[in-house]
């Protein structure tokens, strides 16, 4: 079986490197995202919105700088993540998401929307 928690920790990095290719390969050909700014949308229009934060993705620009983990807990076929995350201009929040797997494979991804830090 895949390391589940690898595989959410190889998510999260992907985003402070901006670099698509850490993602792309444990995303399900059927993945959707759900969040509430973005309520199921399919791996296509997720992957659009990946290209969009990392078009704006200058020092400054309201985006994620980088992840510390909370909560990293694997049941089942989920991975439930807690991480306080930091952007570009040093603010931060906390969010909790839920990473449901199909096999090794991430078929659907929850976000629910915490609070800020600061």
């Amino acid at each position: 079986p895949a390391d589940r928690l690898g595989i959410a920790r190889d998510c999260y990095r992907a985003y402070e490197a901006g670099d698509r290719a850490l993602i792309e390969p444990h995303l399900a050909p059927q993945f959707t995202f759900f969040s509430p700014a973005d309520p199921g949308i399919d791996r296509d229009r997720y992957f659009e919105r990946w290209r969009q934060v990392q078009l704006y993705s200058a020092p400054g620009a309201d985006l994620l700088r980088s992840f510390r983990f909370v909560r990293l807990l694997e049941r089942d076929d989920e991975v439930i993540v807690t991480y306080e995350a930091e952007k570009q201009d040093g603010a931060r929040f906390r969010n909790t998401e839920i990473l449901s797997f199909d096999g090794d494979l991430i078929g659907r991804v929850e976000v629910y929307f915490g609070w800020n830090l600061d």
